[in-house]
Order: C-alpha cells, then structure tokens, then sequence
C-alpha cells in the first residue's frame, strides 16, 4: 500500500490500525500534527498515523500489518535526538513507545532492572535509588529521554568514562523484527558467552533493524560518597595531565572529568543564564571533575589532596571543591545548560570523538578555517573530554543557516579523517550525519552495515534512510 497516495489511502491506514488496538491509541494525520518534532525544534510531527501501543504484542501486530502492507514504521522514543534519528514523513507510520513505560522489576541481589522500552531514564535513576542502587547513565535529557531510546542510541552522557556506554549497562533485550517476529532474550547475567551476542546488532542501529520493546538492565550499587570540584587550567597539556593525575591518584572512583572551552564556560555563567560562575571567567580551559567512592571518612581527603596534588604539580590555576550536594547540582546545572547556544541565531550542533592527543591541533585548526570561510559565527567547544568526546555548536545567523550548514559540516568533520576519528560520539547518525559516515567507517564496514539490514529487514520498512541510504 503506498500511503502517499493520497487522503484516503492515509485514512485506510488509520482505520486498519485501530482495528488492532484500542482506537485512542491511534492518532490520525491530524492529530499527529499538533505534536513537537522534537527538543530545539519549532516543528511538528507528520504522519500518517501515530500508534501507541502498550505491550510487546501491540508493536507486533502493527508491524506484522505494515510489512504486509508495505507500510513504512518510525519508531520514536522522547524526541530528544538530535540528528533527526526519528523524523517521519507524512506517508509513514510513527510507532510510539511512550505508553510501554512499566518498570517490571528491580532485583536488588542480582543488580539488574527489567523495564519496558518507554520508561524515562530519570524514573529508573529514581527507582533504582530507592534500594540504594544506581543506574549509571546520566545525560542532560534525563526527564525525557527513554531506555528503549537510549539503547537503540547507545547513549552515553556525563559518566563514560567509569560506567561506559549504554551498550555496556544492556544485559538483556525484547526486540520486535520488521516482519512482527519477536525475539525475546532477556538475559539477566553478567557472564552468558553463548555464542553471537544478538543484543548488540540492535543497540546503536537506532530502530533501523528491530524496535526494541523490554530491556533487562545492570544496576550499580548506589554510590556513598560524591565529590567535585570545579577547576580552572591554563593550557590543554595541562587539560590532559590533569586527567591522568586524577585517574591514576583516585584509585578507580573518577566517575566525570567535563571540560568547557573558555567561550562555553561564559557563555553558561553570563546572563541570561542563570549559572553564576564557581571561579573566574579568565582561564582558557575549565574542569569540571567528580569521584564516586564508597568510603564517607576518607574519599572526602582523599579527592582534595589528589587536587591539592595537582596544584603542586602546577597544573591547575583557579580551584574550587564543592561543599554540599547543592554545590555539587550547581556544578552539573552549568554542563547542562546547554540550550544557551540558542541565543542570538542558529547553532549547527556535533558531537564528535578523537583522540585526546589531537584535541588541542584539531579545535584550533577548526577555529582558524571557521573564521577564514564565516564572516559571522560563534564556536562553543565543551564536552565528556575524558572519553574523547568533544561537543561543537557552531551559530550562524539564522538566514544564513541553510547555505552555511555544509560549509561547517566539511570544516568540522573532513579533519577527523585521518585518524579516524569519529563524526559520532553518542549521538547516533539519523538523517544528518549520514553523508559523511564514510569518514568514520570504511567501505567494507558499510557493506556489512547493508548486509544486516537487507538480512532483518528486507522490504526496508524500519526507519528508512537513517544511517544507510
């Protein structure tokens, strides 16, 4: 069936699927329309038809009907993405999992937490801690972004460097395939080398090869101590030594080393933003680092001679270490705040990875060859620095935001090329990064990528044109 076709044929769409589930869980074109596309984005939702079904047996029976329709499915999780992983055109299906958003279990022996695919990172955050146990992913979208989401994503956030990726906290997942096949291997163990982990084909392929609808979860145990400070360097090498000093003198509790670029670490502490700034606005560079420990007596003085270390080795220029959890939330407000780049014109916005050795020679590169091709721009550098994860917004004026898109996105992404540096980090690919996945991958991973697609979904109705054409 081909939705495009008109009014009528979008109209026998709706139909059919309310036959399939309760008829309030499907919203027409219509009704689509009056929803936001997403954060930052002053757009709404086109489709067909949006579906919201509440079990693993709802998304089966609707994609079971679209694949023998041949009905294209967009599967959206909270709309916080931000390479337009889940935009839907308005003659295809968008497949909701907002109503699955039961936490089944959390097993307090074995660590783990069984939930479905739409509860909100910040519920589980919430849940977890109330048997003293913590669920490590943590990022700026925490009140809106879901699991299934963050999965389907591989989301990372503000604590990599000690807990990993989301990849790394999945031990189990319930995957619906395109044809309405299910494959349920919720898997609660640590250790399970029972041949092909099938779990990690659906985690990062952002619902282009299943949509993933129950997952099984490591948990941590809670964290009983939690210290940070708020730094201020005066050059990247002594960014980099900082964070091998801190790596190496907290013994395993570093949980969060975010660095923001002077330009950035203004812009979060000057009005209109509310952040007022911990040290002064002098410095080149800013640290923010934390430590998670398990030990009230002594982590507390074991982080600040760990600092005090580092400012005997002269590395730091300006320190302060915060004195409450309220110090600790104020800190982590100013990281998050990134919404100030929407002030003043148009951010054109990257998350990209490198190595830390090149960091210093790719920013100032990037700074020189914007500067030579923009004659109007800001750049704002920050990011998880002690993963290798740098975050751009380049802003432009809004008229000239369409013409000037590719001129950034070549001077940002060709210079990762020849260290095969990543144009991702934990973003995902979607629509926008899609042209220059080839500067990250080579020709022989692509082919593989199109081989597993073809394989799980033949017809091409999952997500279509995201990451591969």
């Amino acid at each position: 069936m081909n939705v495009s076709d008109g009014n009528a044929a979008a109209g026998n769409v709706v139909a059919a699927l309310r036959t399939l589930l309760d008829p309030a869980a499907v919203l027409d074109a219509a009704e689509t329309a009056t929803r936001p596309a997403g954060i930052w984005r002053g757009d709404t939702l086109q489709a067909a038809a949006l579906v919201r079904p509440r079990s693993t047996e709802e998304v089966a029976a609707v994609l079971r009907w679209c694949h023998q329709n041949a009905v294209t499915v967009v599967p959206q999780g909270g709309l916080t993405g931000l390479v337009h992983g889940a935009d839907a055109g308005p003659d295809q299906v968008i497949l909701s999992l907002e109503r699955l958003r039961t936490i089944e279990d959390i097993n307090p022996q074995q660590r783990t937490a069984t939930v479905q695919a739409g509860v909100v990172l910040q519920t589980l955050q919430e849940a977890a801690e109330a048997h003293q146990l913590m669920f490590p992913l943590d990022l700026g979208a925490r009140g809106s972004a879901t699991l299934g989401g963050a999965a389907a994503t591989n989301a990372g956030g503000n604590r990599v460097i000690r807990y990993g990726m989301m990849r790394d906290m999945v031990l189990g997942l319930e995957v619906v395939l395109a044809d309405g096949t299910v494959v349920s291997a919720l898997n609660p163990l640590l250790k399970n080398n029972t041949g092909y982990d099938l779990k990690q084909l659906f985690i990062g392929s952002e619902g282009t090869l299943g949509i993933i609808t129950r997952l099984v979860l490591r948990l941590r145990e809670q964290p009983q101590t939690h210290a940070m400070a708020f730094v201020g360097l005066d050059s990247f090498s002594h960014v980099s030594q900082f964070l091998r000093h801190m790596d190496r003198s907290l013994g395993g509790t570093l949980s969060a080393f975010e660095v923001m670029w002077q330009d950035f670490y203004a812009l979060v502490t000057s009005p209109p933003a509310a952040g007022k700034p911990p040290i002064p606005q002098d410095y080149p560079f800013y640290v923010l680092v934390e430590s998670q420990g398990a030990d009230p007596e002594l982590d507390p003085a074991r982080f600040e001679r760990c600092l005090a270390g580092a400012w005997e080795a002269g590395l730091l220029a300006d320190a302060v270490i915060a004195k409450s959890e309220a110090d600790c939330q104020a800190f982590w407000a100013l990281r998050d705040d990134v919404g100030q780049v929407l002030n003043g014109g148009a951010p054109i916005i990257f998350d990209i990875s490198l190595p830390i050795t090149e960091m210093e020679q790719y920013t100032r590169a990037l700074a020189t060859s914007l500067a030579a091709q923009l004659e109007q721009h800001r750049l704002w550098i920050f990011g998880h620095l002690g993963d290798g994860n740098l975050h751009l917004s380049v802003q432009v004026p809004l008229a000239d935001y369409e013409r000037l898109r590719p001129v950034v996105e070549q001077a940002v992404y060709q210079p990762l090329a020849p260290f095969r540096g990543s144009v991702s980090a934990e973003h995902g690919i979607g629509l926008e990064k899609k042209p220059y996945l080839g500067i990250s991958r080579s020709e022989t991973e692509l082919a593989l990528m199109r081989t597993l697609k073809q394989a799980l979904d033949p017809q091409g109705i999952l997500n279509p044109g995201k990451i591969l054409s």
